[in-house]
Formats: structure tokens, C-alpha cells, sequence
């Protein structure tokens, strides 16, 4: 049996397993590095604490994470590829409340976010208020 997610250091491993696997795949790697660029560490710190900030709150993460993905040029393949790995990456590491919250959680950003950007896109642009 595996460990449910209990603190930053297995936020941290789900999110460095996570994003390593993103960059290796062959959809969302080029794209993402691409747009992080040499920022990495930066955005690794940002996922840590947003995931700490979402599964046992902890306000660590202050912002808004939406409007970094606006304007990117992303469809539902994108999503679908990202919750997937996020899936098996959780599943494959933890089990548990957590595990099923961060999924959860995952899957319906994932949703929101298509939704937004679907608006954003007939709106030419125009902001959600």
C-alpha cells in the first residue's frame, strides 16, 4: 500500500515526477519549455506552493493561475494529455484522500481552464470579469 500525499516533500516529488514527465512528452515538452524557458526552478516553486496551498491548506501560493495560460495555444488534446499524466503520476506514487483530492482538483482546473480560455477566445480577447 502507498502512502497518501502528508507533506511538501511528497507535493515536491509529485510535482518534480509530474513536470519531468511533461517535458518529455511529445505534445506538451516543447510547448512548455518553450514558454519556461530557463525559469524552471521558479516554476517548480510556484507548483509547490500551490499544491500545498490546494491539498492541505496552507497559504502558500498567492496569485491567480489562469491568466499565465490565456493566451497560450492550447485545446482539449493539451488538457487531456496533462490530466492523464497527472493521473498516473499520483496514482502511481500515492494512495488516499489526498491522491483523490489532487486528482479531483487537477482534473477540474483542467476543465475551468477550457472553459475560460473557450470564452476568451469568442470574446476576441475580452477579459472574464
Amino acid at each position: 500500500m502507498k502512502a497518501d500525499i502528508r507533506h511538501i516533500e511528497d507535493v515536491k516529488l509529485l510535482v518534480n515526477t509530474f513536470y519531468d514527465r511533461i517535458r518529455e512528452n511529445e505534445l506538451l515538452g516543447k510547448m512548455f519549455d518553450n514558454i519556461i524557458q530557463d525559469r524552471w526552478p521558479e516554476h517548480l516553486e510556484k507548483m509547490y506552493r500551490f499544491w500545498q496551498t490546494v491539498l492541505f491548506d496552507e497559504h502558500t501560493y498567492f496569485g491567480s493561475p489562469f491568466p499565465p495560460h490565456m493566451h497560450m495555444p492550447i485545446e482539449k488534446q493539451h488538457f487531456d494529455t496533462w490530466i492523464a499524466i497527472f493521473s498516473k503520476t499520483v496514482d502511481e506514487l500515492f494512495e488516499g484522500e489526498k491522491a483523490e483530492r489532487a486528482k479531483w482538483q487537477g482534473a477540474r482546473m483542467a476543465e475551468m481552464f477550457q472553459h475560460k480560455i473557450a470564452y476568451y477566445k469568442q470574446q476576441s480577447g475580452k477579459p472574464l470579469a
